[in-house]
């Protein structure tokens, strides 16, 4: 009979212990859902910038938006929105250099010098300004580019940014990141030209993180170009003082926080994070 009981109590422990995971597993701001694909661009290429070479997408016509994905990821990042946007906008994306289809000169690598390339390929483009929509590493690339060529941007829609490395912080065992660790391996290795370089590739990225970005709180208020300072409710790397921070010190930035998501919120809530992202464009 105490056997019975034991093996009783410890199924009821294990029926618990897998009620609660389900219930973990059902938070949408703890799950990273799959990369989407990308549409069938109008063209795309690679273009000779800064001793790299780019690669970019078109999509749809009309005033140019520009999107700017994450460390480590891909142009793929932004199918969700891509759709949104083309009906209405000319929407460019970009790999950064050593991303996705992108090369890498096995140099450092840093906020300004990929802010420069996408400079770099607007003047190839032929595109005077543009919005900017970027997130995380591509928000801080629009952040610099807000703060040195103000006249390049119509308005900035900065997602997931951090302005100095202390408002960044460790995602920890985060499942979400933990999926993002490897899917981003396993995409590099598909996408770019050079997919041995990952490690090395990230090391500097690592160097970069550690160091940048370092705005000052003179070079935010120097910031005229509309912005938006966006974040999900559930970051796991962005520090909410640090998002505070940048919409008090820019002038007339609009803060938005986006409930029941995280860094990855534009593929957790896309129809969320789009009907944001329709409103800033428009300039609501």
């Amino acid at each position: 009979m105490a056997g019975e009981m034991r093996h009783f109590h410890l199924l009821f422990w294990l029926l618990l212990l897998a009620v609660a995971g389900q219930a973990r597993a059902q938070n949408r701001w703890e799950r990273l859902p799959p990369t989407p694909a990308l549409p069938k661009p109008v063209r795309s290429g690679l273009v000779a910038v800064n001793r790299i070479r780019l690669w970019y997408a078109v999509f749809g016509r009309g005033r140019a938006v520009i999107l700017l994905h994450g460390g480590l990821a891909n142009s793929n990042y932004w199918g969700g929105q891509i759709p949104a946007l083309a009906s209405r906008y000319k929407v460019i994306v970009i790999d950064s250099r050593g991303h996705g289809r992108s090369t890498w000169d096995g140099g450092p690598v840093s906020y300004h010098l990929m802010a420069s390339d996408v400079l770099a390929l607007m003047d190839e483009l032929h595109i005077a300004q543009a919005a900017l929509v970027g997130w995380s590493d591509g928000a801080i690339i629009g952040i610099d580019i807000a703060i040195h060529h103000p006249e390049r941007l119509t308005r900035l829609f900065a997602f997931g940014a951090n302005s100095d490395p202390s408002g960044a912080k460790s995602a920890g065992d985060n499942p979400a990141f933990a999926d993002y660790r490897k899917r981003t391996r396993d995409e590099y290795a598909r996408l770019s030209p050079a997919p041995g370089q990952f490690d090395a590739f990230h090391e500097q990225l690592d160097r970069m993180w550690n160091a940048e970005p370092r705005f000052s709180d003179d070079q935010l208020r120097s910031i005229a170009v509309p912005t938006w300072i966006v974040d999900g409710e559930h970051d796991e790397i962005i520090r909410r003082e640090d998002t505070d921070r940048m919409a008090r010190l820019i002038r007339g930035a609009h803060e938005v926080i986006l409930p029941g998501v995280s860094h990855f919120a534009f593929l957790q809530n896309p129809e969320q994070f789009n009907q944001a992202l329709l409103r800033f464009l428009a300039g609501d």
